[in-house]
């Protein structure tokens, strides 16, 4: 990316931030070797580590993204061999575990994390206020009053509660 997005465009600013930073760690990667290793990889690898093999679900919610974000990211840690899947309990469960190769590839991974961390620490020296601490209080904010529900404030929609009944039939 070579532009800066406009302030008002929030959702392409943040992405925007997201990328360059995702964007350097996977640099980092290529440069270890690890081409086929993502940075999403990583919050995944350290659940694993702590809790051995889990259901797709359970790791989602661990990591806290959706079910079929973890599904996906599987499947793209599958294909670069660094998990196993096998059926559950039920036939919709898989469950999901670490290779012995992302085993040998742990001391490298966990070095990345550790030099990302003391990177981000100098960036965040940088900031007015920690990165991390100012998308916790983003958080919060919205889960105490959800994006919508200011948007319904300025009158451009109704809140939820006024919200009328969809049409059904003629």
């Amino acid at each position: 990316m070579t532009g800066t997005p406009d302030r008002e465009a929030l959702g392409t600013l943040l992405r925007h931030v997201l990328d360059l930073l995702d964007g350097d760690v996977a640099t980092v990667y290529a440069d270890l070797d690890l081409a086929e290793y993502r940075p999403r990889f990583s919050p995944l690898v350290r659940v694993l580590v702590a809790d051995g093999p889990l259901p797709i679900r359970d790791l989602a919610t661990r990591v806290g993204v959706t079910h079929s974000a973890a599904s996906q990211t599987v499947a793209q840690m599958s294909r670069a061999g660094l998990v196993t899947l096998r059926p559950g309990a039920d036939a919709r469960q898989r469950i999901v575990a670490l290779t012995d190769r992302a085993y040998v590839l742990l001391p490298v991974i966990e070095a990345e994390r550790a030099a990302t961390t003391t990177a981000m620490r100098d960036l965040d020296a940088e900031l007015p206020v920690p990165l991390a601490d100012e998308l916790y209080a983003v958080l919060a904010a919205l889960r105490r009053r959800p994006l919508r529900d200011r948007i319904a404030g300025t009158g451009l929609a109704p809140r939820r509660e006024d919200a009328p009944a969809p049409h059904r039939g003629p």
